[in-house]
């Protein structure tokens, strides 16, 4: 089947490669020219695992495609991808930023000649794929058309670092549609899922789009519980990885997302959880639960900084190492990370310098943090921590689990290290005569 994938970035790349993958003839979009020209080479624009090889596949087996012509991509597909970013507004911040959204819609309505199902990836809220449908027929008839078409929602649900897998092997896949027909087209598209038994999840249209924000927000949800618990346990003195450990055992809890830490950890939940709230004042209800999660993960960005200051009292003149800047392992994405934060509170508390170290972020840091006398990207874990009086733990990458601590101990000057992640045995890290702060510890 021919589909179409307008974005590049991460929903829409990795859809398209993965849809290709398994048989589709697909062309992905993008207004970005270069960008466009890099992928034609197999060049990508994101770090993510094992994306980089299937685009090379999928383009040498000629399933895979890459344009900027807006006309050839709504004549390609019977079936067309809106994947573009949806990024916090900027007027309101708390509120989803639809203009791309609308721009796809509005030149799929200018160049539609024939049916086609044009179908929402894109995390957007309640209510757009009605705004959609709108700005579509409103462009139809401005030609003097009349012209079928379905509009419908398909919202992903990838992790960063393991889009590639979560794509190919879906737990479900969710499909909000109105019409036989744009039903039967979304069936054909992913019918080769069902070999893996993932199940697909029909419904009407505005349950699909509430079903990711939902999702998100109580994934959110059940992150600032255990991080608001963990802050009680550091006055009681219980340890929040007994905790979360019996707390996991309940079955009707279960054991993922119950890891303290600095915030949570996952770039689109602040994005997501904000947008909700937004959208529930345009209905005029009140999220309270939701709205509260967030006040707690935006109280925990500051604990790394606050837990640091406690300790040296004054920061002015300080050396600082940074380790990880990309909101989890595996990714090179840095929007909404924590590290943006604690970047910012350690310039403003007049520290000498940052040392930062990312195995795959320093590029995508620099166009928000570019190098200068107080920030300098280093080029290993150990260069960061040299001649620094404490250490920040940010992000846990496998690769930094055991480090050597004697090493590191000979490179720093003092002996603070702030585990953001909870990811080190606190007897170990001792043993070394290290001063280890961690979170709800």
């Amino acid at each position: 089947m021919k589909l179409t994938i307008f974005g590049t970035w991460y929903a829409g790349l990795v859809s398209g490669t993965c849809l290709a993958q398994v048989g589709h003839d697909v062309m992905c979009i993008d207004v970005d020219t270069q960008k466009i020209e890099n992928l034609k080479k197999w060049i990508i624009p994101i770090y993510e695992p094992g994306l980089e090889e299937l685009v090379e596949r999928n383009v040498k087996a000629g399933r895979l495609h890459f344009s900027t012509d807006a006309e050839s991509w709504v004549r390609h597909g019977i079936a067309i991808f809106n994947a573009v970013g949806t990024p916090p507004d900027r007027e309101n911040a708390n509120k989803a930023d639809l203009k791309y959204v609308e721009m796809v819609a509005k030149t799929f309505g200018e160049h539609i000649t024939e049916y086609k199902v044009f179908i929402n990836k894109s995390t957007v809220p309640v209510g757009t794929a009605k705004k959609c449908y709108e700005i579509i027929k409103r462009e139809i008839y401005a030609r003097n058309k009349d012209i079928d078409f379905d509009v419908a929602s398909n919202p992903e649900f990838l992790r960063e670092g393991t889009a590639v897998q979560d794509f190919l092997k879906p737990d479900r896949i969710v499909l909000g549609c109105e019409t036989k027909q744009a039903k039967k087209i979304l069936e054909e598209i992913y019918r080769p899922f069902e070999r893996t038994h993932t199940e697909l999840l029909f419904t009407d249209i505005t349950s699909a789009e509430l079903i990711k924000y939902a999702a998100n927000s109580f994934l959110a949800t059940k992150i600032s519980f255990i991080n608001e618990i963990a802050n009680f346990a550091e006055y009681v003195g219980a340890d929040i990885l007994e905790v979360a450990k019996w707390l996991g055992l309940d079955p009707r809890i279960g054991r993922n997302f119950l890891s303290a830490g600095a915030w949570y950890g996952w770039s689109c939940l602040p994005k997501d959880v904000k947008a909700l709230v937004e959208t529930g004042k345009e209905f005029w209800y009140d999220f309270q639960i939701i709205a509260s999660a967030d006040r707690v993960n935006e109280y925990q960005k500051h604990r790394v900084v606050e837990k640091l200051i406690e300790q040296l009292w004054d920061l002015w003149g300080k050396t600082i190492a940074l380790w990880w800047l990309a909101f989890k392992p595996e990714t090179d994405d840095v929007r909404e990370a924590v590290s943006n934060t604690v970047l910012q509170e350690l310039l403003k508390n007049n520290v000498k310098e940052i040392r930062v170290f990312d195995p795959v972020a320093h590029e995508a840091m620099k166009i928000f943090w570019p190098q200068d006398s107080k920030i300098i990207y280093c080029e290993t874990n150990y260069d960061a921590a040299k001649e620094s009086e404490a250490l920040l733990l940010l992000t846990e990458w496998d690769e930094f689990f055991a480090p050597d601590w004697k090493h590191l101990k000979k490179s720093m000057v003092w002996n603070l290290i702030i585990d953001g992640r909870n990811i080190w045995n606190r007897e170990i890290v001792e043993s070394y005569d290290f001063s280890y702060i961690a979170i709800g510890r």
